[in-house]
């Protein structure tokens, strides 16, 4: 089976972890605030705050910018539940915006529209997550400059865009956002096995996230409502949660980070010959805009339906009894039933629910061979004919 992503764990891997565990830290150790810095320093952000998930991190992110009942966070239907899901763990509302058709990230015409009648209706957003699907950036400038005019706070959910950049500055830099999450899943750019983190520029924000993530304890005599018992002494503060990172997972992490852009550049010439030898194909290929690079987490293709005499079901299944573990990246959100327990129905978003019953993932992964790719084009050309 070639499956549709996968890691790669080198000797330098290995041994990284094999020193945690001969360490007197297994747990928070050096290690995680060195992974922390590492990754701070790749992307241009002022602080990393490592967790055990992206759900953790987007979590916590939604904390600290205040997000709780009676608030509105929205998002797009076209990513993973974590995006919509974050909201509803601080007991707030979830609203979506429509994909643009071309990129599949947020239209912003759509958005734009939407925040004109929420402000007419006393029904603005919090916070706006914006998904870089795929690993391509959204047009972030846009987005950006609607905050200020309407004035809610953005978190770029970037699980699937380490790497990538947009205006030829790395994702990650938070110049158009409060936070951006990192996801460090094993299918994704580079993996901790699992694991996630939130960067920022903002001191206090990566400081409420910190608290948040290790059960809203500290340590800090200037953060205690009365001086230390003694040297031992600790106060929770705060309602927090277990959100820790290992040190044996920031181990892996900071070899990974090393073969970053390696990993990048990879992806970006599978991306590049896909795009040549399907081109004569009843497909739609990816479209990048010209102001980002993508990090190419995902091939999405698209079935041109009215030329294809099967279903996108029957292409699937040929394709997985060839032994070509393809997928689909993602079932629109608002058809979950959890989702449309809250209301939401089938056709609240033509474009997502359009491109969903389109969507295919071709396997993408730094390790994949020209004689895989080959394989893969050839048995979608025959579950095509």
């Amino acid at each position: 089976m070639i499956p549709y992503g996968r890691q790669e764990i080198t000797q330098d891997d290995i041994d990284a972890v094999i020193d945690v565990l001969r360490s007197d830290f297994l747990t928070q150790g050096p290690a995680v605030p060195s992974f922390e810095k590492a990754i701070a320093m790749r992307v241009g952000a002022r602080f990393g705050v490592a967790v055990n998930s992206a759900t953790s991190a987007l979590h916590i992110a939604c904390l600290s910018l205040g997000l709780g009942a009676g608030d509105c966070l929205w998002t797009t239907p076209i990513t993973f539940v974590a995006s919509a899901n974050c909201a509803r763990y601080c007991g707030a509302d979830v609203d979506f915006v429509d994909i643009d058709p071309a990129t599949y990230n947020i239209d912003i015409e759509s958005l734009g529209h939407k925040l004109e009648v929420a402000k007419t209706n006393g029904k603005l957003p919090k916070i706006l997550v914006v998904v870089h699907l795929c690993g391509q950036p959204c047009q972030l400038e846009a987005i950006r400059a609607l905050s200020r005019q309407y004035g809610f706070r953005v978190i770029e959910d970037a699980s699937h865009a380490i790497g990538a950049s947009y205006k030829d500055a790395a994702i990650g830099n938070c110049q158009y956002s409060d936070i951006t999450v990192f996801s460090f899943h094993p299918v994704k750019i580079i993996t901790t096995g699992e694991g996630g983190m939130a960067m920022t520029n903002d001191a206090q924000l990566a400081s409420r996230m910190e608290l948040l993530r290790s059960h809203g304890i500290t340590r800090d005599p200037l953060a205690m409502t009365h001086a230390p018992d003694g040297p031992w002494y600790y106060q929770q503060i705060d309602l927090g949660f277990n959100y820790r990172m290992t040190d044996l997972q920031a181990a892996l992490g900071l070899t990974q980070l090393t073969r970053l852009d390696t990993y990048v550049a990879r992806r970006k010439a599978i991306a590049a010959r896909y795009d040549h030898r399907l081109s004569a194909l009843p497909v739609q290929t990816p479209l990048q805009i010209a102001e980002a690079a993508s990090a190419w987490h995902l091939y999405v293709i698209r079935l041109r339906l009215g030329e294809i005499t099967r279903s996108r079901e029957e292409i699937v299944q040929a394709l997985r009894t060839a032994g070509i573990g393809v997928n689909v990246h993602y079932i629109p959100v608002h058809t979950q039933p959890y989702y449309q327990a809250l209301g939401f129905r089938a056709g609240d978003y033509p474009q997502a629910e359009r491109y969903y019953s389109e969507a295919i993932s071709l396997p993408l992964y730094a390790t994949m061979s020209d004689a895989q790719q080959d394989t893969v084009v050839d048995a979608l050309a025959a579950a095509l004919s």
